[in-house]
Formats: C-alpha cells, sequence, structure tokens
C-alpha cells in the first residue's frame, strides 16, 4: 500500500472531502499539526470540506467544541455526526424502526450528550421498566471511560426488560490526548451478547453519508474522498457508500500500528478488513 506523506499529491484528484474528527483533525483536545494549513490549502483551491464523526452529539455541539479548538469555521463547509443523525431519526420518526419506539428512554452516557433528545425528540426515565428503549451514548463520568463492566449492571436490567437500544457512536474506542477510551459501541458489544436489539447509527452505515454529500454540493462520488483513521468505520463505511478512501496513520491507526507501519503491513491489515484504501497518509497535512 502506498503511504503519502501528506495529501498535496492528490489534492486535485477530488472536489469533496469527507474527514473524520477525533483521530484525523484532532486528539480530542487540539488539532494536529498540520491540520488547519492543510484544510486552507484545500478551500483555497475550491475544494468542500464536510466533517463526518461518530460523536454521539448534535452538529451544533460539535463546532462548539471546534471553535474552542481554534479551528476557524471558514476552513469547512459543514458537519454531520452520529448525534445529528440520531436527532433527526428520533425527531422525524419516518423510519420504521424508530417509528415503533416509544418516547421515554433509559439513558447511558453524560449529560453532555444529551442535544440528541432536544426539542421533544424522547424524555429521559431513569427506570428501564418504565422506559421504551435504551438510549447508549457512551461511557458516563461517574463509570468511566476505561472499561465496558461497570455498565453491565444496567445494562442486564435494559435487556431484562426487552429495551431496544439505539447506540449514537457505533466506534469501539476513541484516542483522547494519547489515551485510548471507550465508545458507546463498546457497551453495545455487551448488549447484544445478551440478546439485545441494537440500531447503530453513523459510520460505517452508508446512509449517514447522504446528507453528507447534500453538504458538499452533490458532487459525484467519483470526485469525493473519505480521510479515516479505523477501517471497520471510517474506511468500510465510504467504500460501502460507493467514495474513495484514504487512510490516515494517526489516531487509533497509530496506536495499533506505531509510527512507522510498512506498507506491506497495512495492506495486509486492510485485506483482513475487507477495505481497499486508495492509499495511506501519514496525517492530514499538506
Amino acid at each position: 500500500m502506498e503511504i503519502l506523506d501528506g495529501i498535496g499529491t492528490i489534492a486535485d484528484r477530488y472536489d469533496g472531502y469527507v474527514l473524520d474528527l477525533w483521530g484525523v483533525v484532532h486528539d480530542g483536545r487540539k488539532p494536529y499539526p498540520g491540520v488547519p494549513e492543510a484544510l486552507a490549502e484545500l478551500k483555497a483551491r475550491g475544494k468542500a470540506i464536510c466533517f463526518l464523526t461518530n460523536a454521539p452529539r448534535r452538529a451544533w455541539v460539535v463546532a462548539g467544541m471546534l471553535d474552542r479548538m481554534g479551528l476557524d469555521r471558514a476552513l469547512y463547509d459543514g458537519i454531520m455526526s452520529s448525534g445529528e443523525a440520531s436527532w433527526r431519526l428520533l425527531t422525524d420518526r419516518r423510519d420504521p424502526w424508530f417509528a415503533a419506539l416509544g418516547r421515554r428512554c433509559v439513558h447511558i452516557g453524560p449529560e453532555r450528550d444529551l442535544s440528541v433528545v432536544e426539542e421533544g425528540a424522547a424524555e429521559i426515565v431513569s427506570d428501564p421498566k418504565q422506559a421504551d428503549f435504551l438510549l447508549n451514548t457512551g461511557p458516563d463520568d461517574q463509570r468511566g471511560p476505561t472499561s465496558a463492566e461497570p455498565y453491565r449492571p444496567m445494562l442486564e436490567a435494559c435487556a431484562a426488560a426487552k429495551l431496544p437500544m439505539v447506540c449514537v457512536n457505533p466506534d469501539r474506542a476513541v484516542m483522547v490526548a494519547g489515551r485510548k477510551v471507550i465508545c458507546a459501541g463498546a457497551l453495545a458489544d455487551i448488549y447484544l451478547d445478551l440478546g439485545g436489539a441494537v440500531r447503530e447509527i453513523g459510520k460505517p452505515d452508508p446512509a449517514v453519508y447522504e446528507p453528507v454529500l447534500e453538504l458538499l454540493g452533490n458532487p459525484p462520488r467519483h470526485r469525493v474522498v473519505a480521510i479515516g483513521d479505523t477501517p471497520h468505520t471510517d474506511l468500510a463505511g465510504a467504500q460501502a457508500a460507493g467514495l474513495d478512501a484514504l487512510w490516515a496513520l494517526t489516531g487509533l491507526a497509530a496506536e495499533a500500528h506505531g509510527d512507522d507501519p510498512s506498507p506491506e503491513h497495512l495492506a495486509a491489515v486492510a485485506h483482513e478488513e475487507g477495505v481497499r484504501p486508495i492509499a495511506a497518509v501519514r496525517s492530514l497535512r499538506w
């Protein structure tokens, strides 16, 4: 597999860029070195840029977080998040699976994720016996982000009540300032083992790419590339949506494969994951 030093050599092959956030644009605390400059170069060439993240918060919350990191809004055209997609599904209820859900839910996750149910999308209750579904946005501040086991008793109670789970972040883990922490997908794995029904919203589901393409101005798909650090979400999702994918060797990729993986090793991993990125890139820099 070819390993690019930056994106400059392929930039003009594409009109639209779909970028993962955690592990590609930033490390959970600040942008990676060279990212603002790379985005500025793309915008100077008239490229459309959309961030697609499995973050379990609405797009306006994610935008505020990027503001606090100092990332200028002029450097991108839009944001689509798993939280935004989930809020839309809970609000309009046109999807048959969501149409069958009731309005009351037990929530596993921190209060800062509750933008997912704002404007009456759902009502939070504390007792699984009074709930219609389980809303899983990931680890909370009390039980912590290092292991899924502290969440097992609540997951067992919800499974006993036969609550379907809405998993608002299909990621199993993410790197935050160099530390690996679990995401909602890790809790969904336990729930599936318990026999619970789970609907995961976000990458790699190709449906989440439709609003992204709208934000990009609906360019031809062969003129759009997605950049991500995780094969089973970012790369697989792009492939399922009919987009080229570029594998960023930052974030979880760096944690799993080191700072200088060989082309042969990356090719073997991609084959095992069933994905075919056009190349890998050392980081999102020009």
